[in-house]
């Protein structure tokens, strides 16, 4: 898988490319991460606030690099993720994570002001689409709409984390997102009907209400996983209330 890190060590190795007559393979060589993804820590590891705020933090900073255009030579284009999951997110053995998989990616050409379009806009992990991509709404010409659905499910990547850190004693069990609405391999309309039709989004417990830390992921998530796209926080916004929340916990990144 492709590794975006937002740290200085690059994730990518090498490129390879072998063909047997009518079949071809390309493959990419990446830096190995031990812990796995972040769907599989999340299963086994419970987590306290410092390394809630940890994680998040890593995985807003990757989506903002990926979501930024760099200029110069070492510049790169602005990248729409398009699959973004606990399961596209690796853990790097300082803690920190860094975004794989960047085979469903798309990118926006400053120059021309146009964005290298995919066929179709239903693409990615059903369970993570955002309303607009389940209904076929998105604007595929706007780079921004693209930017916005991996805010989307941003959201829901953190709403996985959080619960699985413990306050007052008290943890859920790793769930994904909306595992009580729809079955485990849910169809484009199992998802349209309840997050576009009914407007539901993930149950969160009562205990936190009562953590100012999960108080505040709450108010987070809930602001990207809006309905109308244009009502979702940008991606700097979120690691910029990250970074306060980080500060304010005297939490090391």
């Amino acid at each position: 898988m492709l590794s975006f890190c937002f740290c200085c060590c690059a994730g990518f190795i090498a490129a390879d490319i072998k063909g047997t007559g009518a079949f071809t393979q390309l493959f990419l060589i990446t830096d190995y991460h031990e812990n796995g993804s972040l769907y599989d820590y999340l299963r086994l590891t419970t987590l306290d606030t410092p390394t809630l705020l940890r994680l998040a933090f890593s995985v807003a900073c990757g989506l903002c690099h990926l979501h930024t255009e760099i200029y110069g030579t070492q510049g790169k284009p602005a990248i729409a993720h398009r699959d973004l999951k606990s399961k596209n997110i690796l853990i790097k053995k300082n803690g920190a994570c860094c975004i794989a998989d960047l085979g469903l990616a798309v990118k926006f050409n400053s120059d021309t002001n146009e964005v290298d379009v995919p066929l179709s806009t239903r693409v990615g992990t059903r369970r993570y689409m955002a309303p607009e991509v389940l209904d076929e709404s998105l604007n595929k010409n706007h780079f921004q709409a693209y930017i916005m659905a991996d805010i989307y499910s941003y959201g829901l990547v953190i709403w996985e984390m959080a619960r699985r850190c413990v306050t007052g004693g008290m943890v859920e069990d790793y769930q994904l997102p909306y595992y009580e609405m729809v079955p485990s391999d849910p169809s484009y309309e199992d998802m349209l009907e309840v997050v576009c039709v009914k407007g539901l989004r993930p149950t969160v417990s009562n205990r936190w209400n009562s953590d100012e830390c999960l108080r505040a992921m709450l108010k987070l998530m809930s602001e990207c996983w809006a309905h109308n796209p244009a009502s979702r926080l940008t991606i700097l916004r979120v690691k910029k209330t990250l970074a306060k929340m980080v500060e304010s916990q005297d939490i090391k990144i």
